[in-house]
């Protein structure tokens, strides 16, 4: 068989596997992939596409194993590089999707896509710069790609949200059906406090994809119901859908739950909260011991090796960090607004960088007591810092405000001495309701799903915080949200006074405060002070017994 044979033969099976393919019968395009191999064991195109199909199958390992195979027969395949950089990154292999992204572009330097996709790497990465660069020659090469710019816009929202807005806008210039700009879009306006403008884009996302579980949820939150409306006969019809997938169902409950809290209907509103909650733990798969056991491992830490480590005077930075911790819901976002009101403060929101730099630590700890050590609290240190360089910041001072920090404060004691850090305390009862009552993004706070769960953790929680004050006397300032509301004026004072900060009084005009609030609170911290949201949970006393009865000892 000669190779002018051997081509023809070849084109015409490849046309029958991407038929296979591109019809969504990808077991059939495997097998008849694996026919063609026995006689054409060296086909780069080959590999690809049965990596392509053992990645829509979910079969990652052997997806990347295919793409491998391919770019090693031909180590200029780009479309290989492009796709093997993917599925990394798809399993977490950051720095590797990175190389084989950048290796596609070497040999393509034209290649959007691949562009696009390092640009996603490096903004998972926390290498914001660099991923806005690579979004960047993205669209140099193809101007009208809606998705780079909504992935621009998603990354700039993080601290530009006039320039995120502007990106999104493109993004929906070049594609009018971009369900998921207009969602980006009305989260951005709700993170800025614009409530009218905010709805108006859930609803466009919503009229795009009526089935947009997400958006519903989303919207339902930022509207007062008075009586059902079309949104929610949509919500309540979509429920009924069988093949419904779990996070949709948990998202349609929330939001069909806040529709009856509104119209105060008692028992519908327990109903649709409680069966969001059982899903969301579900899908979680969430167990207390998880989180009781990194308690109790991180005070085993303390009290036999950390607080102890004999450490040379570190370097002071120019920015000085302020973490702001306590339970979700307990007042944290409000304090972050009155104190980046202050014209030395910048608000940095809900950072995750503490989490990822001390995690792994705590896990390589096991087993070592004398695991830590001045170098390790040093490379803490200036991970973090390294992190923080990614905002851009022109004020003295920084504040993170990643609520369950107060599980890292020894830590951040350790690695930051010179450290501001603030504790909110709330009623007990009225905490942990509106942790209940509140869908959580984020997969940390599995506890808030259960009354059972949500107890208990607040008792470790309290009891960490105990350890805490022993352990660093006079380092944390303790802030209780009711006297915050009752008091704001003596309270703001006190509270600048130990971040060491001048009197300003735009703390006391937090309202006013014009930047973006990635929680659910953004809404709430645009208003005035008020007061008596502590008491909301004792309209819903007699539901909340199995909770309060948890909650009796605080």
């Amino acid at each position: 068989m000669n190779s002018n044979t051997q081509k023809t033969l070849e084109r015409k099976q490849i046309e029958i596997v991407m038929s296979l393919y591109s019809n969504g019968q990808t077991l059939e395009a495997i097998d008849a992939i694996k026919s063609l191999n026995k006689d054409y064991p060296n086909v780069p195109l080959l590999f690809n596409l049965m990596g392509a199909c053992y990645k829509d199958l979910g079969q990652l390992d052997a997806s990347i194993q295919m793409f491998e195979a391919a770019t090693k027969i031909k180590p200029d395949y780009a479309e290989a590089h492009h796709n093997l950089g993917v599925t990394l990154k798809d399993i977490g292999k950051l720095t590797e999707a990175v190389e084989s992204f950048r290796s596609a572009i070497s040999i393509l330097p034209n290649y959007p896509d691949a562009y696009n996709n390092l640009g996603n790497a490096l903004n998972e990465l926390g290498q914001n710069k660099a991923a806005i660069a690579s979004y960047k020659s993205a669209l140099i090469h193809k101007p009208d790609y809606a998705q780079a710019h909504l992935n621009l816009a998603v990354l700039f929202s993080k601290f530009n949200p006039t320039k995120a807005i502007d990106y999104y806008k493109k993004a929906i210039e070049i594609k009018p059906n971009y369900y998921a700009a207009y969602f980006n879009l009305a989260s951005m306006y709700r993170h800025l406090g614009l409530k009218n403008k905010a709805i108006e884009s859930y609803e466009k996302a919503i009229d795009i994809k009526p089935d947009y579980a997400d958006a519903h949820k989303n919207l339902s939150a930022m509207k007062k119901y008075i009586k059902k409306d079309y949104q929610v006969v949509q919500m309540e019809l979509l429920l009924t859908n069988r093949g419904l997938s779990q996070s949709d169902q948990i998202s349609l409950n929330f939001a069909l739950a806040k529709v009856n809290e509104d119209l105060c209907n008692e028992g519908d509103f327990f109903k649709f909260l409680n069966r969001g909650n059982k899903l969301r733990k579900k899908e979680l798969n969430y167990t207390f011991n998880k989180d009781k056991a990194l308690i109790l491992k991180i005070k085993d830490i303390f009290k036999t090796s950390l607080h102890q480590v004999k450490k040379s005077p570190i370097k002071e930075t120019t920015l000085k960090p302020i973490f702001i911790v306590g339970m979700p819901r307990s007042g944290t976002s409000l304090v972050e607004q009155i104190i980046s009101s202050h014209n030395k403060v910048h608000g940095a929101g809900e950072l995750e960088y503490l989490a990822k730099i001390i995690a792994p630590e705590i896990k390589e700890s096991i087993g070592n007591e004398n695991f830590f050590t001045e170098k390790i609290i040093l490379s803490i240190r200036s991970q973090y810092l390294k992190s923080l360089s990614n905002i851009d910041v022109s004020e003295k001072y920084i504040t993170d405000k990643m609520p369950l920090n107060f599980r890292f404060i020894g830590f951040i004691l350790s690695a930051f001495p010179e450290a501001k850090i603030i504790h909110l305390n709330r009623d007990a009862r009225a905490t942990c309701w509106s942790i209940y009552k509140h869908y959580f993004k984020s997969n940390g706070n599995g506890y808030a799903h259960n009354f059972k769960d949500l107890a208990a953790y607040f008792t470790i929680y309290k009891d960490l915080m105990a350890f805490w004050h022993d352990l660093y006397p006079n380092k944390i300032y303790d802030i209780c949200y009711e006297d915050l509301t009752n008091n704001q004026e003596e309270e703001t004072k006190n509270l600048l006074e130990f971040c060491e900060l001048k009197w300003d009084k735009n703390c006391l005009n937090f309202h006013t405060n014009v930047r973006a609030v990635k929680t659910t609170s953004a809404l709430q911290v645009r208003q005035k002070m008020y007061q008596g949201s502590s008491e909301a949970w004792k309209k819903y006393e007699d539901y909340l017994k199995p909770l309060i009865s948890g909650l009796s000892s605080f």
